[in-house]
């Protein structure tokens, strides 16, 4: 019997200002092909990893929207069995509703929300096999999931009474603060803390699994855009870097080497 897929990210989509030059900074950088999801009134295209594993997809920001000053971004998927009933739960537990619960034609039905401390995600239940995998993420797969927030501890009970996310290891980050680990099933999904700047906004920044990471950085600036962060070491061995592609999204890569 499958497992339940609830509380796993499950689809990655790219919110951007140009389309077309997003797919070839990413294709490059991450290796991802993409493939056009059929019938969709705009354009959606689909990120594939190597493997051919389904990732997520990228799409245009509508004008309206640019001119309300959203800008380009990350927005992570997380699964569970309803979605009608998560987003009446997550509402009592005081999340806002960006996105009313709507359905996508054989896909499956999904949210946004903005969670108590303003970080924007979606809940997503499929109409037939859930998206992503149960053990650890290959190449050109997401990897790690960050929360900067105002309050972590409020964050993360938030999101543990939504999906059941365990408390994992804390890392005592000196004057930074604590950066909180959290698993779920056992498997380590990412870490959240408390923001460095009181100005940042409160986002979630996801990471995708590259073979190299230097070949990765290089990649980046060679194809427009920027390093913000790195290439360095984490505990434990692995190497990240965070960056902005050339649109002004925020990304970050992963090499596991532990």
């Amino acid at each position: 019997m499958p497992t339940e897929p609830k509380g796993r990210f499950v689809w990655y989509d790219l919110m951007t200002t140009d389309q077309e030059k997003a797919i070839d900074f990413y294709s490059e950088v991450v290796g991802w092909t993409t493939e056009d999801f059929p019938g969709a009134p705009t354009r959606y295209a689909m990120w594939k990893s190597p493997e051919g594993a389904n990732v997520g997809g990228s799409t245009q920001l509508p004008a309206d929207v640019v001119q309300k000053g959203v800008p380009p971004h990350w927005i992570g998927y997380i699964a569970t069995p309803n979605v009608d009933n998560t987003v009446q739960e997550a509402v009592k537990l005081g999340a806002k509703v960006l996105v009313q619960p709507a359905d996508i034609p054989t896909v499956g039905r999904y949210a946004v929300l903005e969670d108590p401390q303003g970080a924007t995600f979606a809940v997503f239940t499929a109409a037939g096999d859930t998206p992503g995998r149960e053990e650890g993420p290959h190449v050109g797969e997401a990897s790690w999931h960050e929360l900067y927030t105002t309050d972590y501890k409020a964050a993360f009970d938030f999101y543990q009474k939504l999906f059941g996310w365990e408390k994992d290891q804390a890392m005592d980050m000196g004057d930074m603060g604590v950066y909180q680990m959290f698993s779920r099933n056992g498997q380590m999904l990412g870490g959240m803390m408390n923001k460095p700047d009181p100005n940042m906004p409160s986002a979630w920044t996801y990471y995708f699994r590259v073979p190299d990471i230097n070949d990765a950085a290089s990649r980046v600036t060679k194809k427009g855009g920027k390093i913000l962060t790195g290439p360095m070491e984490v505990p434990g061995g692995d190497m990240i870097v965070m960056g902005a592609d050339p649109q002004g999204g925020t990304f970050a890569l992963h090499e596991k080497r532990s």
